[in-house]
């Protein structure tokens, strides 16, 4: 499908109508207001929640005309969520994703993606957070102990454990022997880790630490074991789900890690404005980030831009019978209600942890902070962008 669609407006031709709303004229003259993009998205969602086929294909050629994938911030949102909205009004998100699946697919080999990971590793602490406090609290629920198993349930090609490799070398009891079992669900991270496996057991070696990696396709009993006198982590990074949750309680974990981004793209599946505005929110602070860490001509910036536009199609556009299966997301208060329904207590981080992210959020540009769960019914610490909490942190065991 054309990545920039040109549409008609009421009446047929290519010309805007004479006709539109207050924000929407302010949008248009020489680009508009700060954040025309939101305006005139919003009003096209409404309009199409309302079945206003009118009004809906005049925003629709209004944004085509000032969205560009290649430019500001504003110009980049419009640009995407045009694309999910035009796929929305023609039924046709599910052929649309699955294009945009099949692309990424066969442009990302081992070497991009993981150049793509370490880069955005280095200029934002959107995923090395998770990997600090998570580490942390491993290392600490993991004190004394000698048989030591962390099934790691993460979509991050394991570059969280070189440092908790680390760690463990330098503990001042005997080193314990470690037993990674990385869980993969699709293709693409089963050949990834054919590249992974010998490059951390090089380094383990390095370390001195007593290694182990085996890759499973779940958590079933007939895929994975647990040998008498390990003691068990289960560390979740972008993976959670209310299944994975009932599944890991029979591996009996010592500790559970969990990371998610703070958003709720599944409660409000059924109101197209509500879940269209959660979208944009998240989206729009996530491109604000990424245009301030990386620089204007980064194709690292780009490629990870382009990964939104198949989450917010597949969010936006593949609902009802065509609802695709991928991860969803949901903000940490929900997440925190599941695994206490499910049997499990949460544990605050420590200071000593807390500490170490604080450190952390130091070596990145200005904007980030670290914000402590304030409601009584969660737990857990987020990593705020410019005040925004964007990623939630915690940390749980089974409930006695």
């Amino acid at each position: 499908m054309d990545a920039n669609p040109k549409f008609l407006n009421p009446r047929g031709d290519m010309q805007p109508s004479t006709t539109t709303t207050s924000s929407s004229d302010s949008a248009a003259e020489g680009g508009g207001e700060a954040k025309w993009a939101a305006k005139l998205l919003r009003e096209c969602a409404a309009a199409m929640s309302q079945k206003d086929s009118g009004k809906m294909h005049h925003l629709l050629w209004m944004l085509n005309e000032l969205a560009s994938p290649y430019g500001d911030p504003d110009q980049k949102i419009a640009a995407y969520f045009l694309q999910a909205l035009f796929c929305k009004a023609t039924d046709s998100g599910r052929r649309c994703y699955k294009t945009l699946a099949s692309v990424a697919e066969r442009s990302h080999s081992f070497d991009s993606s993981r150049k793509l990971i370490l880069k955005f590793q280095e200029v934002s602490p959107w995923t090395t957070f998770g990997h600090v406090a998570s580490n942390g609290a491993t290392l600490e629920a993991f004190e004394g102990e000698p048989n030591l198993h962390i099934i790691d349930v993460s979509t991050t090609l394991c570059t969280q454990w070189p440092t908790l490799l680390e760690a463990l070398a330098t503990r001042t009891d005997d080193t314990p022997r470690l037993r990674l079992t990385v869980v993969a669900a699709t293709a693409a991270v089963k050949s990834a880790m054919k590249e992974i496996t010998p490059r951390i057991e090089k380094f383990a070696r390095l370390m001195g630490v007593p290694f182990e990696l085996s890759v499973v396709a779940d958590l079933s009993k007939d895929s994975l074991t647990v040998r008498e006198g390990e003691a068990v982590a289960v560390n979740c990074v972008g993976a959670l789900s209310p299944n994975l949750i009932e599944t890991m309680k029979w591996v009996n974990p010592k500790v559970v890690t969990v990371v998610e981004e703070e958003a709720d793209f599944s409660s409000n599946r059924d109101d197209f404005v509500e879940c269209f505005e959660e979208c944009l929110r998240f989206h729009t602070v996530y491109f604000d980030m990424l245009e301030e860490s990386f620089a204007a001509t980064s194709n690292e910036k780009l490629m990870l831009e382009r990964e939104c536009l198949r989450s917010i199609v597949r969010v936006l556009a593949c609902d009802g019978d065509d609802k695709v299966e991928e991860h969803e997301r949901e903000r940490g208060r929900q997440w925190s209600e599941r695994l206490r329904e499910a049997g499990f207590s949460a544990v605050a981080h420590s200071e000593d942890v807390v500490d170490d992210v604080r450190a952390l959020l130091k070596r990145y540009r200005a904007g980030w902070s670290l914000v402590a769960a304030a409601e009584d019914d969660q737990t857990g610490i987020f990593l705020a962008w410019k005040e925004e909490p964007v990623v939630w942190a915690s940390v749980w065991k089974p409930s006695k």
